[in-house]
């Protein structure tokens, strides 16, 4: 029963923050004007993610492609901890 809860936590934390991630992209796209708490909020909960990434991703241009590389990364270390998970529980 606890091992479930923490397997379904585990799941939902990441959701999350993968759903964090892409909303702070696609308010990054529009302009600024209303929702500036929002956007605070939102850099507040991932800038500790994608920082790290910013510094090891370079940018293509004027594209910051580490929100994606962080995702692809979030995706792999989820899928590693829940097997782990599910293994131990």
């Amino acid at each position: 029963m606890f091992g479930m809860f923490i397997i379904r936590f585990v799941g939902i934390l990441f959701d999350l923050i993968s759903f964090a991630i892409i909303a702070r992209i696609l308010l990054s796209w529009m302009p600024s004007g209303g929702g500036e708490k929002i956007r605070f909020i939102l850099r507040d909960i991932t800038e500790p993610i994608l920082g790290p990434f910013r510094k090891i991703v370079p940018r293509l241009g004027m594209i910051d492609i580490s929100p994606i590389v962080a995702l692809i990364a979030l995706d792999l270390l989820r899928g590693i901890l829940l097997q782990i998970l599910y293994q131990l529980f």
